[in-house]
């Protein structure tokens, strides 16, 4: 008499074998997306805290009376001026990414299209 075969680490027969390397891959991308999303925020800290030191400054030289309107404080005032809006952009960009379009554009698209589908069998029932 034989014994049974005890089952090997390789073979399994279920069919989940061939997930471990997925699941493996996900967990890499979903650690990459992590990293990036953590540089992103520190990111977005960096510019909120150097946009509100920007501000600030902006308002000295502003409203410094003792430096005579010169050209120095009017090329001061425009490079912290073009600085700012640089940061808003920035700023800007982290709340708006192309990438949380895709979902709801491609909806849209299904959603618009099924109904024009639908408005015509309608239109053609009515008829």
């Amino acid at each position: 008499m034989k014994p049974p075969e005890e089952p090997s680490a390789s073979s399994d027969p279920q069919g989940s074998g061939n997930s471990e390397p997925e699941f493996e891959q996900a967990l890499v991308e979903v650690e990459r997306s992590l990293t990036a999303l953590k540089e992103r925020y520190a990111q977005v800290k960096r510019d909120r805290q150097r946009q509100t030191e920007l501000k600030h400054r902006y308002e000295e030289v502003r409203q410094d009376r003792s430096i005579a309107r010169s050209q120095e404080m009017k090329a001061q005032l425009k490079q912290i001026r073009q600085e700012l809006e640089t940061l808003e952009v920035n700023l800007e960009s982290s709340l708006f990414s192309w990438s949380s379009l895709k979902e709801p554009f491609w909806m849209a698209v299904r959603f618009a299209g099924i109904g024009m589908i639908i408005g015509w069998l309608l239109k053609s029932c009515a008829n």
